[in-house]
């Protein structure tokens, strides 16, 4: 599984220790191409996240900001993005299971060990299988698309 993760510069000392050990577990990490300094924008870091994911069938991404927000509104501005902030592991099950999330945000002063346990569930949960779910996320793509006639 591929994993593509950005952050700002409110992330950047996290993110480094997230890909260290995301990286000692084997997984296939690519960084983002731009620099962090105190200028940065998350919006940059989510779309570039986001065009990755998109481009790389079956790929998650990992954004990381200040408390998780920004990033994740910009990050679903990229079409066939669904990013959720999330605080907590039920959170990131959620995101996944129900929701379709291929992105996650999470805020840049979370502890090591809990960005981790997030970052873990996130990647081992299967995602939406349940009837109920994917009709939902299935609404949520063809509104995205145009095909959504419900209204």
């Amino acid at each position: 599984m591929k994993l593509f993760i950005g952050s700002d510069h409110r992330g950047a000392d996290l993110k480094k220790e997230i890909m260290k050990i995301l990286n000692e577990d084997g997984f296939l990490l690519e960084d983002t191409k731009l620099e962090n300094n105190e200028l940065d924008d998350y919006p940059d870091f989510a779309f570039e996240v986001g065009e990755n994911v998109i481009k790389n069938e079956d790929a998650l991404g990992i954004l990381i900001c200040g408390n998780g927000i920004g990033i994740s509104i910009a990050a679903n501005k990229v079409k066939g993005i669904r990013c959720a902030r999330v605080l907590n592991e039920d959170d990131a099950f959620k995101a996944k299971n129900h929701n379709g999330a291929n992105v996650i945000a999470i805020a840049g002063d979370l502890p090591l060990d809990k960005a981790m346990e997030i970052i873990n569930v996130f990647i081992s949960t299967k995602p939406a299988s349940e009837e109920r779910h994917l009709k939902r996320v299935n609404k949520i793509i063809k509104y995205e698309s145009g095909q959504y006639n419900e209204l």
